[in-house]
C-alpha cells in the first residue's frame, strides 16, 4: 500500500480527518502563539520614536477625518523600487503610536511615510489649497477651508488621555501642557525649549502663514512635516531589528 493510499484512509473517515485536523491546528497554534508569552513587546524599540505632539496629533486626527489614507499609504515596502523612490522601508516602530495605523491599501497619490522635510511649509499649504497649482496632474480635492478653521485647543488634553488609555506613553507632564504645547509649536515667537524637551525633533513655526490663530492647516502641515523624520537611518542598526 503506497503513501497516497494510506492518506486516502484518513480522507474517507470523517472522524479521523477531524481529529487529525484538530491535532495539526493545535500544534501549529502552539508553535505560533507560545513564543509571544516570552516577549514583552513584538515591536522592536527604535531610537527616536516618541508620541505625537499635541499639534501633530491634531493634524493626524484631521488626516483621518478627511480620509487621506484612502489615497495615500504610509507603508514603504522593502522592495528596491519603493526604497529608491520613497526612502528607507517602513519600520513597525514607526506606527507603534498610531491608533489606528495609517498604512493604507491604495496609492492614488504617493506614499507619505517619508514626506517630512521633503517640501517647505509653503509648498504644503499651497498644495492643500490648490493641488494642481504645484502638481498639475493631481486629482486631489482642495482643502483650502483648513486654513480658515481654528482648532479648539482648550480641552485637547483629553485626546492625549484617550491615547494613553490604549497604550501611548503620554506622561502627566505632557497632558498638563497639551494646550500650551499646541499653541507654542505654531508660534514662531514662543519659547519652545520645554516643548522640544517633551517632543524631540518637533517641527516648529507658523505653518500656514497666519500667526493670529492655530488652524487646522497648521496642524495638518505639522503632522506631514514630522512623518519619517524621527528615526535617524544614518545610525539605525538594521541588525538590531531582527530576532
Amino acid at each position: 500500500m503506497g503513501l497516497m493510499d494510506k492518506h486516502a484512509i484518513i480522507e474517507k473517515n470523517a472522524t479521523l480527518l477531524l481529529v487529525g485536523s484538530l491535532l495539526v491546528v493545535t500544534v501549529g497554534g502552539i508553535v505560533e502563539i507560545a513564543p509571544l508569552f516570552y516577549l514583552d513587546n513584538t515591536i522592536e524599540k527604535v531610537e527616536g520614536m516618541r508620541p505625537y505632539s499635541p499639534l501633530e496629533l491634531a493634524g493626524r486626527n484631521i488626516y483621518v477625518r478627511e480620509g487621506c489614507y484612502l489615497c495615500h499609504s504610509q507603508m514603504i515596502r522593502p522592495f528596491r523600487d519603493e526604497v529608491e523612490r520613497y526612502g528607507h522601508y517602513s519600520l513597525a516602530a514607526e506606527s507603534m503610536y498610531d491608533h489606528p495605523f495609517q498604512w493604507g491599501s491604495k496609492r492614488t497619490g504617493p506614499d507619505l511615510a517619508r514626506v517630512g522635510d521633503r517640501y517647505s511649509n509653503e509648498w504644503h499649504v499651497q498644495h492643500l489649497i490648490e493641488p494642481r497649482s504645484v502638481v498639475p496632474e493631481s486629482i486631489m480635492p482642495s482643502y483650502a477651508f483648513l486654513k480658515d478653521t481654528a482648532i479648539e485647543v482648550k480641552d485637547f488634553s483629553t485626546h492625549l488621555i484617550a491615547n494613553r488609555r490604549v497604550g501611548v506613553p503620554y506622561s502627566e507632564d505632557m497632558i498638563a501642557h497639551a494646550r500650551d504645547d499646541m499653541i507654542a509649536q505654531a508660534d514662531p515667537n514662543a519659547n519652545t525649549s520645554e516643548l522640544e524637551g517633551r517632543y524631540p525633533k518637533a517641527k516648529l513655526g507658523d505653518f500656514d502663514g497666519n500667526p493670529q490663530q492655530v488652524s487646522e492647516m497648521d496642524a495638518l502641515v505639522a503632522y506631514l512635516q514630522m512623518l519619517g523624520t524621527l528615526v535617524d537611518f544614518k545610525t539605525y542598526d538594521e541588525a538590531a531589528g531582527y530576532r
